[in-house]
């Protein structure tokens, strides 16, 4: 069921309202009281331009366009009902520059999204579509984005109780992840004994890798990340073997060399991302794996479950990589950059021992989903 234009343009170039059409279940929507919470509830925007919502169920949602003029760009933006705690916002830098979240007042959240001057929009082209009763999306197209990177806040995953519905094969591949927070507890069961896994925290001892934020080390992040995942394999009944366990020197060879006399199923490679202090705006999750081998699956589980631990993060992707470690181990193997430590976003996140026990959690939920669908 689409959105489409119901009233004329106030103005030359000015702003479009779309009436929002919900979904609507057995129930209306009439009305919040002032001050009540936000009924956003999770925003992402693809690589390929597609803007999806999550909100409460059965509310209204109001789009609006507006034409760019002079050096700004055209924006849309979407009113919903409740008001956020804090207002904030993510810079991009790409097509869609910005996406912002604001309390235009006590009963309404307003997600705008701020698009370059010279971009082009068609408005007419532009609908909402209520695909259930919590969930929207609109196709911005991959020209009108030029996306390098998806970006998003909030939990897809967790689907209120009552529309709970049974996971389809048509469904993204995303939707069939462990709804958060993981636990130790709820970690996928593989037979126990049967699989040996190799964990490399890189860089250490002289070597701290990328310093960040506050002096943040990349050293200390993935080491203590690394270790965290291999109690949880262990306790899985995974026999768990690291290339390093305090700070040390190790070079390259020695660190494929270990793994590939191990007769090991799976190499995975820690690591931390870092640009310049001056450059906070840039975060983000990257996995690399080899191209044309056995890799590829397990960089896609990598990356989905870390970013499903890390709403707001920039999605990087899942891509191919020529690293060392991963070019000259004979297993399926990746690399994962679990963040920027010179990021705003991410390097506050990255220092907080909490979420890096969330990050050990997903990167072993990942590796036991692979190992599962193995066997």
């Amino acid at each position: 069921m689409a959105i489409r234009p119901t009233l004329p343009a106030l103005a030359r170039g000015g702003w479009r309202p779309w009436l929002g059409l919900a979904l609507l279940v057995g129930a209306v929507f009439t009305g919040l009281p002032a001050r009540a919470a936000s009924s956003l509830s999770a925003w992402r925007v693809s690589r390929e331009g597609v803007l999806e919502l999550r909100t409460s169920p059965g509310i209204q949602v109001r789009a609006f366009y507006e034409e760019g003029l002079g050096g700004r760009g055209p924006r849309i933006w979407f009113d919903l009902p409740g008001a956020p705690l804090r207002a904030r916002s993510l810079w991009l830098g790409y097509n869609l520059q910005e996406v912002r979240i604001g309390r235009p007042d006590d009963g309404t959240t307003r997600l705008v999204l701020e698009f370059r001057a010279g971009t082009v929009l068609d408005p007419r082209q532009l609908r909402l579509v209520g695909t259930a009763r919590d969930r929207w999306r609109m196709d911005l197209s991959p020209r009108a984005t030029r996306l390098g990177v998806a970006a998003g806040e909030g939990d897809f995953e967790a689907v209120p109780r009552a529309l709970a519905v049974r996971p389809r094969a048509d469904r993204p591949r995303w939707s069939l992840l462990p709804r958060r927070p993981l636990s130790p507890e709820g970690l996928p069961v593989v037979p126990r004994g049967r699989y040996r896994v190799v964990i490399d925290p890189g860089h250490g001892g002289p070597d701290p890798g990328a310093v960040g934020i506050e002096g943040l080390r990349e050293t200390d992040v993935v080491l203590d990340v690394a270790l965290q995942v291999a109690q949880l394999l262990q306790a899985r009944g995974v026999q768990v073997l690291l290339t390093r366990t305090t700070e040390v020197d190790l070079d390259l060879p020695p660190r494929v060399a270990l793994a590939n006399a191990s007769g090991a199923q799976l190499f995975v490679s820690l690591h931390a991302n870092a640009l310049s202090l001056d450059r906070p705006d840039v975060n983000g999750i990257e996995t690399f794996y080899v191209e044309g081998g056995a890799s590829t699956r397990l960089a896609q589980l990598v990356q989905q479950y870390l970013l499903a631990v890390s709403p707001g993060t920039p999605d990087r992707g899942a891509r191919p990589g020529r690293f060392f470690v991963i070019r000259r181990t004979v297993m399926p193997s990746v690399l994962a950059e679990i963040g920027f430590v010179t990021g705003e976003i991410d390097a506050p996140r990255l220092s907080d021992a909490s979420f890096r026990r969330r990050l050990a959690q997903a990167i072993s939920g990942a590796i036991l989903t692979y190992l599962q669908q193995a066997s």
